[in-house]
């Protein structure tokens, strides 16, 4: 057992980051997880749960602009108190059909604000050297861009932590890594032209999943060409293809970048059985990518901020997340497969296709960075 300590942060305000009945996105999440944390670890002994405030209005005008703020807090206000209106939120332009809450949501805007304190006060706490290593459950709200909501995303998270970063603590070299199996379309929209921060993002093939971005071609522009690096990959990928794209692109580039600090997100959408995706992963391979996280954490003295939120699977959540945070600490504790993985996914079928992806993504990347030539 790693004698650090596992930090969270959660506050209980981002249970209510619930899109309601007949939406993929629940709440429950979160009980499922702390259920499953509660029976393999000891609270205060193994983890410790850190609170922390929703942003400031000030705060959010680092990533949103204040007629998008105004927009929503009116809008999910209204839907939580159950006088939504699906037509006047559409008609609005704000938000997509996707972030239209079902029956019973929860508080989302004021949720959001709580999941982005959390991600304030991961910074503050890695930079001021009180931790190297901070983890926000619930986390990770990669699709929301400065003024439009969708894929269940509002307020970004990751983009506020790396604007945040940069501004208060003046950081040049920010390492974004992405494992959703949706590609960070608002994630990369927010960095597209900015070469202080480099995003890499391993997702299903874009052609075959919301929201359609996230080819190889999309390397960024002006300054920030060469800093935006999609990897997708073919239906069914495993482990076999995550590991090719780390070794032959995610640690050369992040060696050659030299971050100071590492942003990774995402949390059991690659999941073999996951409702909304098609990849490959087992359980045991999210423990994988929590230990190459920690890994590429050497780079930069071991200061990584991890979120985790996103897996369409409940059997998965508890299990899967948790592979995730020990991978990230070095816990070597057992945490079974919830459900029997069929033969079709012990092999990559997609390994092939990865090598010929990670090939042509070279091509692309060879004129910004030596490693790919």
């Amino acid at each position: 057992m790693n004698n650090e300590k596992i930090k969270l942060l959660f506050s209980k305000g981002v249970i209510e980051y619930d899109f309601g009945i007949g939406h993929p996105f629940r709440g429950s999440r979160y009980k499922i997880f702390f259920k499953f944390l509660e029976e393999k670890l000891k609270e205060k002994v193994d983890y410790e749960i850190l609170n922390a405030e929703p942003v400031s209005e000030e705060d959010l005008l680092l990533v949103c602009s204040q007629e998008y703020i105004e927009y929503v807090k009116n809008f999910y206000e209204l839907a939580h108190k159950g006088e939504i209106n699906s037509f006047v939120a559409l008609s609005g332009g704000f938000l997509s059909i996707d972030n239209i809450p079902g029956e019973n949501p929860g508080n989302i805007e004021n949720s959001a604000r709580f999941i982005l304190g959390q991600m304030k006060k991961a910074c503050d706490l890695v930079q001021e050297s009180k931790l190297k290593k901070a983890i926000s459950i619930g986390g990770g709200l990669h699709h929301a861009k400065p003024s439009f909501g969708e894929g269940f995303c509002i307020y970004n998270d990751i983009a506020f932590g790396a604007k945040y970063l940069i501004e208060k603590y003046s950081l040049k070299r920010i390492l974004i890594l992405d494992t959703d199996a949706h590609a960070g379309n608002g994630t990369m929209e927010y960095f597209y032209h900015d070469p202080r921060v480099l995003f890499i993002d391993i997702h299903q093939d874009p052609k075959t999943i919301y929201p359609g971005t996230g080819f190889l071609w999309q390397i960024g522009e002006g300054d920030g060409k060469g800093f935006t690096i999609n990897c997708p990959l073919l239906l069914g990928a495993s482990w076999d293809s995550y590991q090719y794209v780390f070794e032959n692109i995610v640690f050369p580039i992040a060696e050659e970048f030299k971050p100071e600090i590492i942003i990774r997100y995402g949390g059991t959408d690659p999941y073999w059985n996951d409702s909304l995706t098609y990849l490959g992963l087992t359980i045991a391979d999210f423990r994988k990518i929590g230990q190459y996280t920690s890994k590429l954490g050497d780079i930069c003295d071991g200061k990584v901020i991890d979120a985790i939120a996103s897996g369409y699977n409940e059997k998965a959540i508890g299990p899967g997340w948790l592979s995730l945070i020990c991978g990230l600490h070095g816990i070597d504790i057992e945490i079974e497969e919830p459900e029997p993985i069929p033969e079709n996914f012990k092999q990559d079928p997609a390994y092939e296709a990865t090598k010929t992806m990670v090939r042509e993504l070279k091509e692309h990347l060879k004129e910004y960075w030596t490693s790919m030539k």
